[in-house]
């Protein structure tokens, strides 16, 4: 970090300023003899900033400045390591000749009137600022109904508590190391479920977890399986920020991690909790509403962001293909697409397109209850035919949607309600599935 000063030497009765670094929200200047001035810690860059003098936007024109694309004129400034330190101005250097400064024909944009990729810059900067600051220690629960399967639980047994709990994914604990070693996940229950039905014996149900785990590499690891069994468990410490953390959910292609314990104590177990993308919004909601004035890309509608997966007919692109399926698709297709998209969900149409519910993989555990699994020929089961098992064990349930005209904020808020991981974007009138936003998107889209 290198210490920066910002001055104004040319008079004027008050004076504020602003920068790309400030997300262009003003800041009060000291008077020092004649000269209002500011100091801030930056790390090297190149930076933009303005002045506001007695209510008037201006620029140093003894400094260098830059017009961008919209004609608004904002001096530059290159920080560097070797700087000299900051050293206090003479309090005489050139009165109060306001000449020296150049009056700009335009402010700073107001948050309606900012061009896209400043406010999306200024957002970034925010939105990093806010998870780089704070550790996932701060966002998990300290105390909180947390499931841990032991590997050496039954595979049936642990799918059926998985089921009775809602759960998608639980962790592993190894009593020998005395730690916690993988997760169990739906997809797991999927694989398996997809071996016994073409007559494939993976594992007895009654033989542990961590014989399934043993039998997965064999199937799915590849010539290479030894090596992925040596492959540690992806986890974060309590310690880790908050981009962090948020990177390794996004970047491993999972839905939560582990979180360890930096210090060990009384209780001898590492493991404090899961963190989740969802978690992290939640508290990141929370901080952005006290940001919200100077954030002006949260009230801009998803039709002018470049956030989620689209549907080609919207005219948006996107680097994910948008998937639907009918409701007569075999529930095998929409496996099939889940597992090698490594996606969660998929929206469920009718022959209109207009979205009927949505499939997730943790939809498939309800096949676990009352081993219904065993009882049906996964080949023949169609989307309606799981969806109508899903009604029977929970009731039927909402679909959480927007619009494109949502504003960023209502897409976040939304997000953060306990359970919900994507909104399906539709047409208010004939709910045409146009897109989807996921967790994943948000994040990927908030911190670049």
């Amino acid at each position: 970090m290198v210490l920066q000063r910002f001055s104004w030497p040319y008079g004027g009765r008050s004076a504020t300023f602003c920068g790309s670094f400030t997300g262009w929200r003003e800041c009060p200047m000291g008077l020092v003899g004649a000269v209002f001035q500011v100091v801030f810690d930056l790390p090297p860059g190149v930076y933009q900033y303005r002045f506001l003098v007695d209510g008037v936007w201006r620029c140093d024109e003894t400094k260098p400045f830059v017009r961008d694309e919209y004609g608004l004129i904002s001096n530059e400034v290159l920080v560097e390591n070797n700087v000299q330190p900051v050293v206090q101005p003479e309090p005489s250097i050139r009165g109060t000749n306001m000449d020296k400064g150049t009056i700009l024909k335009t402010m700073p944009p107001e948050p309606s009137s900012q061009n896209p990729s400043m406010q999306i810059a200024v957002i970034r900067h925010v939105v990093s600022g806010i998870l780089l600051h704070n550790t996932i220690y701060d966002v998990v629960p300290l105390s909180s109904k947390l499931t841990v399967l032991d590997t050496q639980l039954p595979v049936k047994q642990a799918f059926k508590i998985m089921h009775d709990e809602g759960l998608a994914l639980v962790p592993l604990w190894d009593d020998r190391q005395g730690t916690i070693t993988g997760m169990l996940t739906a997809s797991d229950f999927v694989l398996i479920l997809r071996k016994l039905q073409r007559n494939i014996q993976v594992i007895g149900n009654e033989e542990p977890i961590s014989a399934w785990k043993e039998a997965k590499l064999q199937f799915y690891g590849g010539p290479d399986g030894a090596a992925m069994q040596r492959r540690p468990l992806i986890h974060v410490k309590d310690s880790d920020n908050l981009v962090d953390v948020a990177l390794t959910i996004i970047r491993n292609e999972i839905s939560s991690v582990p979180i360890f314990k930096c210090m060990a104590d009384s209780s001898g177990v590492p493991f404090l909790n899961l963190a989740t993308l969802q978690g992290i919004l939640k508290f990141l909601c929370s901080k952005l509403q006290e940001e919200a004035e100077g954030c002006s890309l949260l009230h801009n509608q998803l039709l002018s962001i470049p956030i989620g997966t689209w549907s080609p007919h919207t005219g948006r692109s996107s680097s994910r293909q948008l998937r639907t399926l009918l409701l007569s698709s075999p529930l095998n297709t929409c496996l099939d697409i889940l597992l090698q998209d490594r996606v969660s969900s998929i929206p469920i149409v009718d022959d209109n397109g207009s979205l009927r519910d949505v499939y997730s993989l943790s939809d498939i555990m309800a096949l676990a209850k009352n081993d219904v699994y065993a009882r049906i020929e996964l080949e023949q089961v169609t989307v309606q035919n799981a969806l109508d098992v899903q009604y029977q064990v929970h009731g039927r349930r909402q679909c959480h949607t927007c619009l494109q005209t949502s504003t960023l904020l209502e897409v976040l808020e939304g997000l953060s309600i306990p359970g919900v991981r994507r909104l399906v974007v539709i047409e208010q009138s004939t709910r045409f599935v146009e897109g989807i936003i996921s967790l994943r998107d948000v994040f990927t889209f908030l911190l670049g």
